[in-house]
């Protein structure tokens, strides 16, 4: 009787890896609202999926719905976070997530959240901005300021084209 019992039961969770590394991610850009989705909830969320490895307890401890969690990670911003998501679930390392050129200006200034787990539990979460992204930032300024001071002494409107190229480039 009590092994048909145990069989209807839901498996439990596989065991976690002794030193799964979650990826860092960028927080889904998005209008801030006190009661929403803010990026220190969206850190604290991963760090509860990992834990818990279930969407509506994580969601449910924040305060919020497994709806609204589900439509974030459909957001389009969203690929680092899914990566975070898809491997705080599993409970295994997933291929590193590639950052895209256009978020190399959130990485320089705010910089990826990371998770410290220790046995399966966060531990620490904090954000670094990524230095080597700021200073090629930097260099990229300097080359297209650098290529256009020639210009200014002799033609007034001349900075209309060093905007331009700046634009470009960041």
């Amino acid at each position: 009787m009590s092994n048909r019992r145990n069989s209807t039961k839901r498996p439990r969770h596989k065991p976690w890896a002794p030193y799964l590394k979650l990826p860092a991610f960028l927080p889904v850009p998005l209008r801030t609202r006190k009661d929403g989705w803010t990026p220190a909830r969206q850190a604290r969320f991963i760090a509860l999926l990992a834990e818990t490895a279930c969407v509506r307890k994580a969601a449910q401890l924040l305060g919020l719905t497994r709806e609204s969690a589900y439509r974030l990670r459909k957001h389009p911003g969203a690929g680092s976070f899914r990566a975070a998501w898809d491997t705080a679930v599993r409970g295994k390392q997933q291929p590193r997530w590639k950052f895209t050129p256009a978020e190399a200006h959130q990485l320089a200034l705010a910089g990826p959240f990371h998770i410290a787990l220790h046995r399966g539990r966060a531990r620490t979460i904090w954000r670094k901005p990524d230095d080597s992204r700021l200073l090629s930032a930097v260099h990229r300024l300097d080359r297209v300021l650098g290529a256009g001071l020639p210009g200014w002494l002799d033609d007034p409107f001349a900075w209309l084209d060093v905007r331009r190229q700046i634009r470009r480039s960041v």
